[in-house]
């Protein structure tokens, strides 16, 4: 039966050119034998590019776990192939089966869990603001009249745009395609800031040439949970992804992964990202849940 169920899974993959939404990771794994994960270029130390098709980073390594408990349950050896995505390709990436996992900083929101379903959550971000050490910019309220930076396809656009609204402070977004290209935008002097996720400002501040050059700055603009992403309506992947998550937080094996991801010297540059770890971070481990950002409140 069960022999059955992959082979019409793989037909329906071959017939269709995508994975239809609902359909089982599982059998379509344990009968071609390959899985994809979803990876990203510069999303600080959540996941990075090393160079010649290699990725590393917090929230790779974790999707490393969760892959060989899906080798375990399909019983035979899987072939890892890591796809870049970007903010705007990779929704869709995941779900027409182009990427089978996605391992690397997206924000869980209530739009998206219509189109996909989110693992546990293993880190909560906050966004923040990055200038240059020089600026004299502290807060959101001094970006009046100057251009802003924020990468194309995130929630920090919408997080930009709030909070421009909110305060009244009337500024020029510019926009990166990717968050390299953003902190460029920051670095060549093109934008006064860069509004992002903290973990990702501190990760390319880490790795700049001149790291004493820049600094996070101001008040937290938006609190958010981050989370690996799979397809939607997949219960056996979601349980097992859920599982490997909670093991690792229960067994102090993803404290251990902060440690070595965010508070000690990480590759290529063996530079350290200095972001330790929030009390929202902590709560979510404590009581783990695929929760919304529109659940939790900002602080």
């Amino acid at each position: 039966m069960k022999s059955k169920l992959a082979a019409l899974s793989l037909a329906l993959f071959a017939a269709t050119g995508a994975f239809a939404q609902g359909a089982d990771t599982l059998a379509k794994v344990k009968a071609s034998g390959v899985v994809t994960m979803g990876v990203r270029d510069s999303s600080g130390a959540l996941s990075y590019t090393l160079g010649d098709g290699k990725y590393t980073g917090y929230h790779v390594e974790i999707c490393q776990r969760i892959l060989a408990n899906l080798e375990k349950a399909a019983e035979r050896k899987l072939d890892i192939k890591y796809q870049p995505v970007t903010s705007q390709n990779r929704i869709p990436l995941v779900q027409n089966g182009t990427v089978d996992i996605e391992c690397g900083s997206t924000t869980n929101n209530a739009t998206r869990k219509k189109d996909v379903a989110f693992v546990n959550t293993t880190f909560v971000e906050e966004v923040r603001i990055a200038v240059k050490a020089n600026s004299g910019i502290t807060s959101i309220a001094q970006l009046g009249g100057k251009n802003i930076a924020t990468t194309t396809g995130t929630t920090s656009v919408q997080t930009l745009r709030k909070n421009k609204r909110a305060t009244g402070v009337e500024f020029k977004e510019v926009f990166g395609k990717d968050h390299s290209d953003s902190f460029l935008l920051l670095e060549s002097g093109r934008a006064d800031a860069f509004v992002m996720d903290g973990s990702i400002l501190a990760g390319n501040i880490a790795t700049a040439k001149n790291p004493a050059d820049f600094k996070i700055v101001g008040e937290v603009l938006s609190v958010e949970p981050i989370a690996i992403m799979i397809r939607k309506d997949d219960p056996l992947l979601k349980r097992l992804a859920d599982d490997t998550v909670n093991n690792l937080i229960k067994s102090g094996e993803m404290n251990k992964l902060w440690t070595k991801w965010f508070l000690t010297p990480i590759p290529p540059k063996n530079t350290k990202v200095g972001l330790a770890l929030s009390a929202s971070t902590k709560a979510a481990w404590d009581a783990p849940n695929d929760k919304p950002m529109e659940d939790y409140v900002q602080k």
